[in-house]
């Protein structure tokens, strides 16, 4: 079954040809899959922003209550060892669209501000299950091509989206409008009467979609790329943290920004709640992979009273655990073992392989992701990464490199700094550099280092940018 959208028609890219397979003959090999197994799944792939992996209480968070999101890990697998495409959002996001790590993704860092990211040679996991005759819908924060340029995400293999295409729109969570397909749903006068909370729109239109697919009998892919709980613009909130309401947080002795900050989590978790129950409601359970995570580690600027990054040492925008390592709750009765634990290594680079085996079709050719669907349905991984790659800082006064080799994780903080080391199976804080120590590890790593990276121009390392976002509210 293929759908074509009347007003996008399906095109192939041009890098690759992706070529259909038997979703059967490709799971061969791997042995016997459940009988729901071997018809492609829906897929509703829930990413939140700037959500730590200490955030959510089957993680460990004490103070603020997610259960929603703990009953979807409880129903499945949550992942111990999942790591976000970068430590920040636009470097995160192409991972995740392409297969391709930070040294090779179109988009490496939020800066430089660039119009598009993504370039019509670009294949995205969306452009791929759409060829596997997936209807593929999204909201929230697109971040890889700004409206009517290439990037956009209805010119990326979406047959629908509402939300924010470029970044910094996506601070105003009382905007004027939101991107709406390849037009605008208008909100005039929003900034004023804050009658309309972005999130809230978001999660209705994403029911919609899930309604409307099952209602036309069509396999579906939907990403929603929630906002929460990113911090959001001071002119809509002193605190930076725009909600509605603090509730159920109000009566809370806590300081008032902290309340906002727990209130965002708990309506990010009420709405997970909402889609999963759209989906249970409407026979689709069985037959629908939901995975819930985050772009990338917590903001440094929450509570400390929160402990947003677990264990873990390090914020956003950092290569140490806490700037990579999310949460990632995978749930789909009957192919993904309920409630267990899983400790295999996969990164966002992989979404991209594995869904396109789920769907029956190939991927790209020469992605740096590798199928994870062993460890979805609670084998080890045959294959695992040999290495896992992350840069950041390439425009910026610090350029960074991480690399993690089986339970090693090297560091290199700086062009040309010392290569710090870690073992992470006995040191998940990396509170003790042991580089010192393991000389042939260091050596191998930093070699791994020197080549994992193809130079790019939109990114020359040691240009520090200086220029300024391209959205500003006063173009609304």
């Amino acid at each position: 079954m293929s759908f074509d959208h009347p007003r996008f028609p399906l095109r192939l890219p041009r890098r690759v040809a992706i070529a259909p397979v038997f979703a059967l003959s490709l799971l061969a090999g791997m042995g016997e899959l459940p009988v729901s197994a071997a018809a492609p799944p829906n897929i509703v792939f829930i990413m939140a922003d700037d959500l730590g992996y200490g955030d959510l209480g089957c993680y460990g968070q004490q103070l603020i209550a997610t259960p929603h999101i703990d009953r979807l890990a409880s129903e499945g697998t949550r992942f111990t060892q999942a790591y976000a495409g970068g430590p920040v959002c636009a470097a995160s996001r192409a991972v995740l669209m392409t297969g391709l790590h930070t040294g090779h993704a179109p988009a490496r860092d939020n800066v430089p501000h660039y119009p598009t990211y993504l370039e019509d040679g670009d294949v995205t996991v969306a452009e791929v299950l759409r060829q596997a005759g997936y209807r593929c819908g999204g909201v929230g924060k697109w971040s890889l091509g700004d409206a009517e340029t290439v990037g956009r995400a209805t010119n990326q293999g979406f047959d629908m989206w509402l939300g924010y295409l470029n970044q910094d729109h996506a601070h105003y969570y009382f905007t004027e409008y939101l991107d709406d397909n390849d037009g605008r749903l208008e909100l005039s006068g929003n900034t004023q009467s804050r009658t309309h909370y972005s999130h809230d729109l978001l999660t209705q239109r994403a029911l919609d979609f899930i309604g409307a697919a099952a209602a036309d009998a069509v396999p579906f892919f939907l990403y929603v790329a929630y906002t929460l709980p990113h911090f959001g613009a001071r002119t809509e909130d002193p605190d930076g943290l725009p909600v509605p309401s603090t509730a159920p947080y109000s009566d809370r002795d806590w300081p008032e920004r902290s309340r906002k900050y727990a209130a965002m989590i708990d309506r990010l978790d009420r709405d997970v709640g909402r889609l999963v129950d759209q989906v249970d409601n409407l026979g689709l359970k069985d037959r629908t992979l939901v995975i819930v995570t985050s772009d990338n580690g917590g903001h440094e600027s929450v509570d400390p009273r929160f402990r947003t990054s677990g264990p873990l040492r390090g914020f956003k925008r950092d290569l140490t655990e806490g700037g990579i390592r999310v949460p990632f709750i995978a749930r789909w009765p009957g192919s993904i073992p309920a409630g267990r634990v899983c400790d295999e290594v996969i990164a966002f680079q992989d979404m991209l392989p594995t869904f396109a085996q789920l769907a029956g079709v190939e991927p790209p050719a020469g992605i740096d992701g590798i199928s994870v669907v062993e460890a979805l349905r609670g084998e080890r991984l045959s294959t695992p990464h040999d290495m896992l790659y992350w840069d950041y800082g390439h425009c910026r006064r610090r350029y960074d490199q991480a690399v993690r080799w089986g339970d090693w994780k090297a560091m290199r903080l700086g062009a040309g700094a010392d290569v710090q080391l870690f073992n992470l199976a006995e040191d998940v804080g990396e509170e003790h550099d042991v580089a010192t120590q393991h000389p042939d590890v260091v050596e191998k790593l930093t070699r791994f280092m020197e080549t994992a990276a193809t130079p790019s121009d939109r990114y020359p390392i040691g240009q520090v940018y200086d220029g300024e976002a391209l959205w500003k509210p006063q173009r609304n």
